[in-house]
């Protein structure tokens, strides 16, 4: 990592080294192997490239799909071996359905290609303007490569550097350039309603993440009760700002009355409302509120910490003005490498990696850094893997659109195709991990298929959307044969259909599928988090609930 080496370490490095180091240390855990009892439905396989012939995997995967929870959806399923590529199930293979954060895997994919593993996003200080002493006249650029992980005590770091040069005021602004990326802020179709949430922030190239699961355009907003009834809550931000104003409407009510807290940002204005009512004694409401407008909050966040060096600068910020020519720069930071940004990204589904990504490939593939730019880069990618991009749709990074359609079949394409490429086992150890108990390793996959013989040696992205489940990787079956999977369901009216997604998993991980012994699992009942939580979203992006 390139970031300045400082003693003591900042609190913020200290957590992202933890988060690193502890998917690295994962790598090395060994498959876990679990005992089910195996059914022999029949022996034999077809040869590669023909059709899948029953060897007892049809029978049991077609009798998981008959669950109830399905009457009326609609299923795209498809296992290959994933040493020859021979097809060992298929179920409506060619269906395009919506595959929620399954879209990751291409946009993931394509950026480990066209980027690069060591590739990293730079933030850099600039002027044009002269200096006389402690004081540079003119302005001051901040200009933004994209950076989704930029933390508030990175801007500190850009500040001390510029202090450390002997500047101490600024006759200028400080001008915000954000032009890498076009000013579209939110992906095609969003939802409306989700505005304030964390999960569907605004994309610029100036932006400040809150926390080390680097959720860019965003503020943490803690609200603790008062000290007696009739007390207004108690409210925090994190990063302390003024760029968002908070408005608290709620109450503190005795003790024991019903916890009606809830934090939104208004559309279209930086106020988030503080309503309802805590109890005293009330546990803390936490919420991720998105910012309107990113780059202001960038510049605003940067203003502070130059003054707090001690680095006056007379006038207020300006935004989304281009670095002139020429200018020098007077301190730098760049991020981690892509490879390590994977990790967070893949792991905790982060939407904004997946947007900021694309756009990044847009960039400095055409030198535009849009949407429609990095999309194009990103289906010329996936054809050159034989994954036949006439066949789907993508109109975002993430998966949030719900006008993105991919079958299994293309899916399953990429998972094989990308097996030889040299960043391989980098892109692979970002997929989440089936019942591994640390959630910078296990991510969205860290409490399914617990005590079965899919946990821990299943890797594989999820997807959720109302409506849209998902999950497609790899797992070992129980001789030691790597399987690629992809299931997308679609349609279905359940509130989760994920225990559907792990049987079949299950299944493949219980059974020796070339010898034709089947170890069929049953479909678990709902499991506690389907009931506490709806399951429309990644489990992750239910923060504060625990995966």
């Amino acid at each position: 990592m390139s970031r300045p080496v400082m003693s003591p370490k900042p609190r913020g490095h200290r957590r992202r080294d933890r988060f690193l180091s502890s998917v690295r240390r994962a790598r090395t855990w060994p498959l876990a192997l679990g005992l089910v009892t195996a059914l022999t439905w029949g022996s034999g396989s077809a040869p590669a490239g023909a059709g899948p012939s029953d060897t007892g995997l049809m029978s049991a995967i077609d009798a998981i799909l008959a669950d109830p929870r399905m009457d009326g959806g609609a299923a795209s399923v498809v296992v290959a071996d994933a040493t020859t590529g021979e097809r060992l199930y298929e179920r409506d293979a060619g269906d395009r359905l919506m595959p929620a954060s399954n879209t990751k895997l291409a946009t993931s994919a394509a950026a480990m290609a066209l980027l690069g593993p060591g590739y990293r996003f730079r933030t850099e200080v600039l002027s044009t303007g002269r200096r006389y002493g402690s004081v540079l006249h003119g302005d001051l650029y901040l200009r933004g490569g994209g950076d989704p992980t930029t933390l508030a005590s990175d801007y500190v770091r850009l500040a001390a550097q510029l202090r450390e040069t002997g500047i101490r005021r600024v006759t200028g602004r400080v001008v915000a350039d954000d032009t890498r990326f076009d000013t579209s802020r939110l992906g095609r179709s969003w939802a409306a309603d989700d505005e304030s949430s964390y999960y569907s922030a605004q994309i610029s190239a100036l932006t400040v993440a809150p926390d080390t699961d680097y959720d860019s355009g965003t503020v943490v907003v803690e609200a603790s009760p008062g000290a007696a009834p009739g007390d207004s809550p108690k409210v925090k931000l994190t990063p302390p700002t003024d760029y968002v104003r908070v408005e608290v409407r709620g109450s503190t009510v005795p003790a024991g009355q019903a916890d009606t807290l809830a934090v939104e940002r208004e559309h279209g204005t930086n106020t988030i409302v503080v309503s309802g009512d805590i109890p005293v004694g009330g546990s803390t409401t936490k919420e991720w509120i998105t910012v309107w407008e990113p780059t202001g909050y960038a510049a605003a966040v940067f203003a502070d910490a130059l003054a707090e060096h001690g680095v006056r600068v007379t006038g207020a910020p300006r935004l989304g003005r281009p670095t002139p020519p020429g200018a020098k720069v007077l301190a730098t930071h760049s991020s981690m490498p892509l490879k390590e940004l994977m990790l967070p990204f893949m792991k905790l589904s982060n939407n904004m990696h997946a947007e900021t990504l694309t756009k990044a490939i847009g960039y400095e593939t055409s030198g535009r850094g849009t949407w429609s730019a990095g999309l194009s880069a990103v289906d010329g990618y996936l054809e050159k893997e034989g994954v036949e991009a006439a066949k789907l749709r993508q109109v975002d990074g993430s998966g949030l659109s719900r006008m993105n359609v991919f079958p299994a079949d293309q899916l399953a394409r990429l998972l094989l195709a990308v097996r030889d490429a040299p960043w391989y086992a980098d892109w692979q150890a970002s997929l989440p991990v089936a019942c591994h108990p640390d959630r910078a390793v296990g991510g969205t996959l860290r409490t399914r298929m617990c005590n079965t013989p899919a946990a821990l040696g299943t890797r594989a992205k999820t997807g959720s959307l109302t409506g849209a489940s998902a999950l497609s990787g790899y797992v070992e079956d129980a001789a030691g044969r790597e399987l690629v999977f992809s299931i997308v369901l679609n349609n279905y009216l359940a509130s989760s259909v994920k225990s559907i997604e792990d049987a079949i998993v299950v299944t493949l991980a219980g059974s020796d599928t070339a010898a034709g012994t089947i170890a069929a699992a049953s479909v678990p009942g709902p499991r506690n988090a389907d009931r506490k939580a709806p399951a429309d979203l990644e489990c992750t992006w239910r923060k504060p609930d625990v995966c």
